[in-house]
């Protein structure tokens, strides 16, 4: 029948309420327990100090009756703070109002206390004790004081315990509001690199298809096929890392060879390549199309201000913890129109560089001498948290 799990649910729910409400009676009962105690060590040490007979059961039990009745009210202490807490508005009105809940507080216990010492036989004797009424005056008198401060000791750390609890919980707000920022933060930056990245693939892929534009207006068929195959083989190779920021050098470099293959068709002889890599430097993460923009400027500005051969050089150093990538030309283009203009690869690879690693990352554009130019970007090395390598 359905009602069983569900009653089943509901105990197993009330379970750490209740616990949780006789742990908090338990610690009730102890600190008032305390107390009694040292009032009880209070009462007795002066009467010792004087050569007086203590009435040991008396003092005891006469103590222990008065806190255990001041334990018994704590929970209606406890629940007025909750009902009108100290910390928040209007606080002086509200103390204002705690102290008329401390003389009624002091009066009931007082009052409680009166018979039950006479029930108890712990009463002192004398005129104080004929009748109940003069009981209940008795212990009004000589304890309604200490009755208020018992109620403003109760109020002042039960204020402190929320005032703690409101702390930790502002903490753990503050501490999930910090995580949540964090992951919006990364979330924002992944978009950003994928917004930038896709940006790469249409821009050589139009440089690309113009290309092969032209060779079919000059009527060079073979050349234009060639280049169409090799540009679909990198396309593929391209949509394998489509959802990767970063790949390892040695996937980087196979998709430059197969971009540079397409050039290599189009300016035949003028264009020379040359690529170095470094073994221990082949593992180490780059960002996916890192090179193939700075190569496409070197090869366009090279080549398209020059009928001279040019020899475009990529090179892949590893300096202690540092990869260092270089990508040169001896072309006759100068370095200011390559790299300050507003073009989409250079400015999109300072970009990304920028949101993948902050200032772990550099990217210089140098003049080479006599003609050419010449990037530098160096990048933390790391590797997949899968592969052993030199990376650091």
């Amino acid at each position: 029948m359905p009602a069983g799990p569900v009653r089943g649910d509901n105990e197993a729910a009330m379970t750490p309420s209740l616990l949780r409400k006789l742990r908090t009676a338990g610690a009730v009962w102890l600190a008032w327990t305390v107390a009694g105690l040292f009032y009880v060590t209070q009462d007795f040490v002066p009467r010792l100090y004087r050569n007086e007979s203590v009435p040991w059961y008396g003092v005891f039990v006469g103590w222990m009756a008065a806190m255990w009745i001041c334990a018994a009210l704590t929970p209606a202490i406890l629940w007025l703070e909750r009902r009108w807490p100290l910390e928040r508005e209007r606080r002086w009105r509200r103390v204002a109002l705690h102290l008329g809940f401390a003389g009624a507080f002091s009066i009931v216990s007082q009052s409680i206390e009166a018979p039950v010492l006479m029930a108890l036989g712990v009463f002192p004797s004398g005129p104080r004790a004929t009748s109940l009424a003069a009981a209940a005056t008795w212990t009004l008198v000589y304890g309604f004081h200490g009755g208020i401060v018992r109620y403003w000791v109760v109020l002042g750390i039960q204020t402190i315990v929320r005032s703690h609890q409101h702390a930790r919980e502002r903490e753990r707000e503050a501490l999930e509001l910090q995580v949540r920022s964090t992951e919006l933060a990364g979330q924002l930056t992944a978009a950003q690199l994928s917004a930038l990245k896709m940006q790469l693939q249409p821009h050589f892929l139009f440089n690309t298809l113009g290309a092969i534009m032209v060779l079919v207006q000059q009527r060079r068929t073979q050349e234009a096929e060639a280049m169409l195959d090799r540009l679909s083989d990198l396309l593929r190779l391209s949509l394998a890392d489509v959802d990767s920021q970063e790949v390892p050098l040695s996937r980087e470099l196979e998709f430059l060879r197969r971009y540079l293959s397409i050039e290599e068709v189009r300016f035949q002889d003028r264009l020379r390549v040359q690529i170095a890599a470094d073994r221990d430097a082949l593992d180490a993460l780059v960002p996916h199309m890192v090179l193939q923009p700075i190569v496409e400027n070197a090869v366009r500005h090279g080549l398209g201000q020059s009928e001279d051969a040019v020899t475009v050089e990529v090179s892949a150093t590893r300096d202690a913890d540092r990869l260092v990538l270089r990508v040169a030309d001896n072309g006759s283009g100068g370095t200011t129109p390559r790299f300050d203009g507003a073009g989409i690869g250079l400015a999109n690879t300072r970009n990304r560089l920028i949101r993948l690693y902050g200032a772990g990352a550099t990217l210089v554009a140098e003049r080479r001498l006599p003609h050419g130019a010449q990037i530098t970007m160096t990048l933390p090395c790391r590797t997949a948290p899968a592969e052993e390598s030199s990376c650091g």
